[in-house]
C-alpha cells in the first residue's frame, strides 16, 4: 500500500498547490477554473483515503465510512471535471485578452 499512500500525498499536495494559485490569481474566471482543479484533487484525496481505509481496517463501520468517503470523493471529482471543462474555454479567452 505504499503506492496508495504516495498517491494520497500527491493529491493532497496538488490540492494545496491549486488553492495557493487560486488565492494569488486576480482574474475571476481563472479563479473558478483553479477552484475546479482543486476540487478534483481534493476529491481524489478523499476517495483514495477511503480506499486506503478499506485495506487498513476490516470492520463494518470501516466499510460504511470508507464507502461514504469513496462516493463523496467520486462526486467531487465528477463535479470538478464538469466545472473544469466548462470554465476552460473562458479561462483561455480571459488569458488571451490579458
Amino acid at each position: 500500500m505504499p503506492l496508495l499512500v504516495f498517491f494520497i500525498v500527491i493529491s493532497f499536495s496538488m490540492y494545496v498547490f491549486y488553492k495557493i494559485k487560486y488565492v494569488r490569481s486576480s482574474r475571476p474566471v481563472e479563479r473558478k477554473w483553479l477552484s475546479a482543479k482543486s476540487s478534483i484533487a481534493l476529491g481524489l484525496f478523499v476517495a483514495l483515503f477511503g480506499v486506503n481505509q478499506l485495506f487498513l481496517f476490516q470492520s463494518a463501520v470501516t466499510y460504511i465510512v470508507a464507502g461514504i468517503f469513496i462516493v463523496m470523493g467520486g462526486l467531487s471529482v465528477f463535479a470538478g471535471i464538469k466545472a473544469y471543462q466548462h470554465y476552460l474555454p473562458f479561462a483561455i479567452k480571459e488569458a488571451e485578452e490579458a
